[in-house]
């Protein structure tokens, strides 16, 4: 039930990253119907993130008020209709209507899902799981690419029509259905539940999740102990002020700050553009550039599913980091002095950054934001690392053409490395291990007031337990 579970809560990352990535390559077949200027264009593109901007900053109170499992479902039915409405326009205002549709979806979900697998998974695979949700991204996007390689906008592809971009769009309704479809029979989370006093059907739920014949009572004990200690303290976003909880608010929304300042945005947005300036002028060079871009993404992901758990999330968040300042320095080079470097290093670099992005700065502050709150502030948290999240996506996907068209390509790959290089710091001095704790073993760690980066990986999650009871 748990891996259903999962692969159904992660069709809302397939559905933003197959948003993401056919923006890039409708938008010359949408030109010729809608042509925009670059601001319009700017903020057509970026409306997206600025919908899921202001669905991050209510989702935690509507998660908390409603549940897991229907907040997912009102997802699914926008989903659904942002993608029917963008498919039928007849101005562009009315794309920017969907996309902003589209982006009330993508934030809800995008606190949502992570939040609903973490609360519903074993703790032996808590960071796979909830990394599913970063690779149906990367999944999405790798499709979005396919699709346009179908297509291809010099009109010798599978789908020669310049009409093709409304199948574009509607295709994005087809997953929201499906979406909608799975989470009809799956059980609410069992500690959103608890939260709300409701302990028999917590216990059916945790049952459901674990399979008939599981023991589940000792899981059961330190759910339900945690939330006794937690009644009558300050919930939702009054908790996120008390000094105890104000160190999980600056990890997750300085990580979700630092991922989207790492510049990933830019090269999926405007990927084909960042060939272009690169010297490859060709339209399917750049469209098969793009769709390498996209396979190493999922490919990396599936590795990072299996090294989260493994390795921790410290060692590959530095990692992570590491790379991408890297890459970033060298695609800034290579623009700088095209005639001292040749331009498929452009291409490897891109391809390297992607890697290092996709590994752990991808995944990770899903994963971490979903692990670090307490239960009574646990949706109201994440809600605010989202808005960390979606307000820095805004910012990126608005101003990078603007940055292209003044200080440059190299200029701002330069700034995205420097700010990677303070990830590292950032991982170093704030960052916990969570690898190995349960929940509630976190919870204890932050209420006790220890500086929150002194929690460490933990091989034997029953010594927490057993302490904590004493």
């Amino acid at each position: 039930m748990i891996y259903f579970l999962a692969s159904v809560a992660a069709i809302a990352g397939f559905l933003f990253g197959y948003d993401e990535g056919i923006i890039a390559v409708a938008r010359p077949l949408l030109d010729k119907d809608f042509p925009m200027d670059p601001l319009v264009g700017g903020f057509m593109t970026a409306a997206v993130p600025l919908g899921a901007l202001v669905a991050a900053s209510i989702a935690g109170r509507i998660t908390d008020r409603f549940g897991r499992r229907r907040s997912l479902m009102a997802a699914a039915v926008l989903f659904t209709a942002g993608s029917l409405l963008a498919a039928s326009i007849t101005a562009i205002w009315m794309l920017i209507v969907a996309r902003l549709i589209l982006g009330l979806a993508i934030g809800l979900a995008a606190v949502t899902a992570p939040l609903y697998i973490s609360e519903t998974a074993p703790l032996r695979i808590r960071g796979a799981l909830v990394s599913t949700y970063q690779l149906a991204i990367t999944v999405g996007i790798l499709a979005s690419y396919l699709t346009g390689l179908a297509i291809d906008v010099e009109g010798d592809g599978l789908l020669n029509d310049d009409g093709m971009w409304r199948l574009m769009f509607a295709l994005g309704a087809l997953p929201g259905v499906l979406f909608l479809a799975g989470l009809a029979v799956l059980p609410e989370s069992p500690r959103w539940l608890i939260l709300k006093g409701l302990a028999p059907a917590a216990r059916t739920s945790l049952q459901r999740l674990r399979g008939p014949a599981a023991p589940i009572d000792r899981e059961f004990e330190e759910i339900t102990t945690t939330a006794r200690a937690e009644a009558g303290k300050k919930s939702g976003y009054r908790a996120l002020l008390e000094p105890a909880i104000r160190p999980a608010v600056i990890v997750g929304a300085g990580l979700f700050f630092l991922q989207q300042l790492s510049g990933i945005n830019a090269v999926i947005y405007y990927a084909p553009e960042i060939f272009n300036h690169a010297g490859f002028d060709s339209t399917g060079t750049q469209i098969l550039a793009t769709i390498g871009i996209g396979t190493v993404n999922v490919v990396t992901t599936i590795l990072a599913m299996y090294l989260i758990d493994k390795i921790g999330r410290r060692p590959l968040l530095v990692l992570g980091f590491l790379g991408t300042a890297v890459t970033m320095l060298t695609i800034a080079v290579a623009v700088v002095n095209p005639t001292l470097v040749p331009a498929w290093v452009i291409i490897v670099a891109l391809m390297l950054y992607i890697a290092s992005f996709a590994i752990s700065i991808g995944p990770l502050p899903h994963v971490l934001m979903s692990e670090i709150f307490p239960l009574r502030a646990r949706g109201p948290g994440m809600s605010m690392a989202s808005i960390s999240n979606w307000g820095f996506n805004f910012v990126v996907v608005f101003t990078f053409p603007l940055m292209l068209a003044g200080p440059g390509l190299a200029f701002t790959f330069t700034l995205f490395a420097v700010i990677c290089l303070g990830g590292i710091i950032f991982t170093l001095t704030r960052v916990p291990e969570t690898t190995g704790h349960s929940l509630e073993a976190i919870e204890e760690h932050l209420n006790s007031g220890r500086a929150f980066v002194l929690l460490r990986r933990e091989t034997h999650v029953t010594t927490t337990v057993v302490v904590r009871r004493k």
